[in-house]
């Protein structure tokens, strides 16, 4: 089953928490869901910015409450949305408001390390490809930067005409551990594809960045180890 199962959504509401947090009833619920899509592919594949790509969107989080709707922008370079003195960003919340007719409150987070997320990771990836890089050379260095940020483990697969071959194929390389079905484990992923002129290549990325409550593995570590001796010996 994890094989074919999206982590995030195989987590969420488990040990993750959902993108968009916000309650309706029934006869708004299906008009507010494709208000956050609109919203999401708005910033993401804005007609003009093209510089929001090259921003490294990570994600976006929605939040609604009976006056605004709070959208927060989790971005590897925030200074390309915000703009000299904010006014990028301004500009981008008049849009928004103009999009779904209420008021927005826009919020940009800076992502502190991008090669520990699978979505920028994946973006990274498919822009090298575009520019006609290595795909075997542009995935080991991937591999690479990743676990030398500090992660668990990492796996890359590719499917597409890898190389500009006429038959296409799946490759895939990994580094660490990925555990499939572990809860705990924090498994990101993210998804893109690269646009080659030999066609599409469909880019997948997880990344393992450790194991909810971390904290307190060292404590239990100790204390469970404390003594190896059994409480009786008996003597035969």
């Amino acid at each position: 089953m994890g094989q074919k199962v999206n982590p995030i959504a195989f987590r969420t509401g488990v040990t993750r928490g959902w993108s968009s947090r916000w309650y309706a009833s029934k006869q708004d619920y299906a008009a507010l869901l494709v208000e956050d899509k609109k919203i999401r592919d708005f910033i993401t594949k804005h007609p003009q910015k093209t510089q929001y790509k090259a921003a490294g969107i990570d994600r976006i989080e929605i939040e609604r409450t009976r006056d605004e709707v709070r959208v927060m922008m989790f971005v590897a370079r925030p200074g390309l949305i915000i703009g000299k003195k904010g006014q990028e960003i301004e500009i981008l919340q008049a849009e928004l408001q103009n999009l779904v007719g209420r008021r927005i409150n826009l919020k940009v987070e800076e992502v502190g390390r991008p090669e520990l997320q699978a979505q920028l990771v994946a973006e990274d990836i498919a822009q090298q490809l575009a520019k006609r890089s290595s795909f075997r050379r542009t995935m080991k260095r991937s591999l690479e930067q990743t676990m030398d940020a500090g992660a668990k483990g990492i796996k890359i697969q590719m499917a597409g005409r890898l190389g500009g071959a006429e038959m296409a194929r799946r490759e895939k390389q990994s580094a660490g551990s990925i555990p499939l079905s572990t809860l705990q484990a924090m498994i990101d992923y993210g998804f893109t594809e690269a646009m080659t002129p030999q066609g599409h290549i469909g880019i997948q990325v997880w990344i393992n960045q450790g194991t909810y409550g971390d904290d307190n593995d060292g404590v239990d570590a100790q204390t469970g180890q404390a003594s190896k001796k059994p409480k009786r010996s008996y003597k035969r």
